[in-house]
């Protein structure tokens, strides 16, 4: 297929996804791009701008807009992390964040599963697509937790792989190959270090409420059941900012405008971040970043 082919699809996409949040009565928002802190995430670097950074996300922006009343919203937009590239990377990408009052993660999951058998009925007419020689149904999705995932791909569990500092390397070379073979898959409840937005699970505190949407392997989407505990955000935004500051890496004002936000109120909530081009990349079935994007 070519790229101009790739392109149109690509609209598509987007347009289609777009009427799936409309039908569910989602508002679409924009917000800025260059912010004046980013959230202080241990292993993702943003880029420096005028005084500013550029958004790694529109996430603590979006979150304030939930505090204030806000229940259902959507954007699409650039957002920019240092020093990425690769077959399934760029330091410039699109992303596709959505939030939902009153949902809880699981929810969240249900709806981005609707989302894209609608996208692919939408565009295709059907619900099974192709991707690198494989047939991908949209129509079902699975759920595994980690800890399942790491003892089903990686012979250990995962609170084993956090402790010993195996988690990384097994992930990438064990536990996502194997993820959303044939449908979507959520893997879901990350350990509770590894989530620093999320709450805990009222089933189990060694988990937080996050999960990762997968297909054939690759990393769509990043979701969280919100954190909405002030002082605690506070508290791992700072440790976060300390192991930062241990390894050297940029130093981030904090995130006053979010915080007081935060302080003020926001309702229990769901939120996902999702990598637009490589979704693209499946529904194009392209099998690097660059057929989908223009350069």
């Amino acid at each position: 297929m070519s790229n101009l082919e790739n392109f149109k699809l690509r609209s598509d996409l987007q347009k289609a996804l777009r009427n799936a949040f409309y039908s569910a009565k989602f508002l679409e928002v924009a917000t800025a791009v260059k912010i004046p802190a980013p959230a202080p995430e241990e292993y993702i670097e943003s880029v420096p701008c005028q005084g500013g950074f550029l958004r790694t996300s529109p996430e603590l922006a979006m979150k304030r807009m939930l505090c204030a009343g806000m229940e259902r919203i959507f954007q699409f937009g650039p957002a920019f992390r240092a020093e990425e590239s690769g077959r399934k990377h760029r330091e410039e990408f699109t992303i596709l964040e959505y939030y939902a009052a009153g949902w809880d993660y699981r929810q969240l999951a249900q709806f981005t599963s609707r989302m894209l058998v609608s996208a692919a009925l939408e565009m295709f007419g059907k619900t099974q697509i192709s991707y690198q020689g494989r047939v991908i149904d949209l129509w079902r999705h699975n759920f595994i937790t980690v800890d399942e995932a790491f003892c089903k791909y990686a012979g250990k569990s995962v609170f084993e792989a956090d402790a010993d500092g195996s988690f990384d390397e097994l992930m990438v070379l064990k536990v996502e190959p194997e993820l959303g073979r044939d449908c979507p898959e959520f893997l879901i409840d990350y350990p509770a270090n590894r989530a620093s937005l999320s709450r805990l699970s009222k089933n189990d505190p060694r988990v937080a409420e996050r999960w990762e949407l997968y297909i054939r392997g690759m990393e769509l989407g990043n979701a969280f059941g919100e954190l909405t505990d002030a002082a605690e955000q506070r508290k791992r935004f700072a440790e976060a900012l300390q192991f930062r500051a241990e390894q050297g890496m940029l130093a981030y004002p904090e995130a006053t405008d979010f915080l007081e936000a935060l302080e003020r109120g926001m309702p229990e909530s769901s939120g996902c971040a999702i990598g637009f081009d490589r979704l693209c990349m499946i529904f194009c079935d392209a099998y690097d970043i660059a057929d989908v994007i223009f350069e």
